[in-house]
């Protein structure tokens, strides 16, 4: 499986971005799990468990950032509003994908995408 970010680009403050990361590539059947995004790989800054329900929100996005899936084309998105010059930096997604055939799951990033706001 690959994943594929699409979405970023410089705003204002204030404004929204969608960011987009399509999963494709695996010639199984394949469930995504969980789904986060990261600033620069370290910093969470949302996750969304897909079996339980369950998510969790860096401080700095709760309120402004939603993390939502298609799951028909295997797509997750992190909407972002509000944007401020802080939340500058290169988001990267991160999926737990399950495969039934297997009864295995691996962990996948993308490649990243830039976010600058200006001020």
């Amino acid at each position: 499986v690959q994943l594929v970010q699409s979405g970023g680009g410089l705003v204002q403050a204030g404004s929204s971005l969608r960011l987009s990361c399509a999963a494709s590539g695996s010639g199984e059947t394949f469930v995504i799990k969980s789904m986060g995004w990261y600033r620069g790989q370290r910093e969470l800054v949302a996750a969304v468990n897909t079996g339980g329900g369950s998510s969790v929100y860096a401080d700095r996005a709760k309120g402004r950032f939603s993390v939502s899936s298609d799951s028909a084309t295997n797509t997750v998105y992190l909407h972002m509003n509000a944007l401020r010059p802080d939340d500058t930096g290169v988001y990267y997604c991160n999926l737990d994908i399950f495969y039934p055939a297997s009864g295995k799951t691996h962990t996948y990033w993308g490649q990243g995408t830039q976010v600058t706001v200006s001020s």
